[in-house]
């Protein structure tokens, strides 16, 4: 059964940090599985049917960046929002909007910032209508 709120795929390769995702979010009320890379969450998205995705960029085998390519040019994940939190060059971040990410976040964060992207790509505020096309518009701040 979903949280209250939703169910979040939180993707990290630091154990810590997936965990530290993981009980901000529970607190919140929301339903949380996590994930340590980006193949795990490829195997585990069509299974657990998150509301949001989180991703960290820098982790092995697939790396967030890559991860979001793949979930957007897959018809079944497409419309999922997905939020970077990584401690993130500007580079990646670049990355990220071409790859049709929706909100950044960077680390160190501070959870209720984190509690607040959430929910805002839960309720898919600022986000435009889906309409299959992601591009530099989409990708929001965490200051937006």
């Amino acid at each position: 059964m979903p949280g209250a709120y939703g169910r979040v795929l939180v993707v990290d390769d630091n154990k810590v940090i997936r965990q530290l995702i993981k009980v901000n979010l529970e607190l919140e009320g929301f339903e949380v599985v996590t994930a340590a890379d980006g193949a795990e969450c490829l195997d585990l998205v069509h299974q657990v049917r998150p509301d949001v995705i989180t991703l960290d960029v820098v982790m092995p085998r697939l790396d967030g960046i890559q991860t979001a390519i793949r979930l957007r040019a897959d018809p079944r994940t497409r419309h999922l929002p997905v939020a970077v939190v990584s401690a993130c060059t500007p580079y990646e971040a670049d990355s990220g909007v071409a790859a049709g990410i929706d909100a950044f976040l960077a680390k160190p964060f501070e959870p209720s910032e984190l509690v607040r992207i959430v929910h805002r790509l839960m309720r898919r505020e600022g986000l435009p209508p889906l309409d299959g096309r992601h591009g530099a518009g989409r990708a929001g701040s965490a200051a937006g």
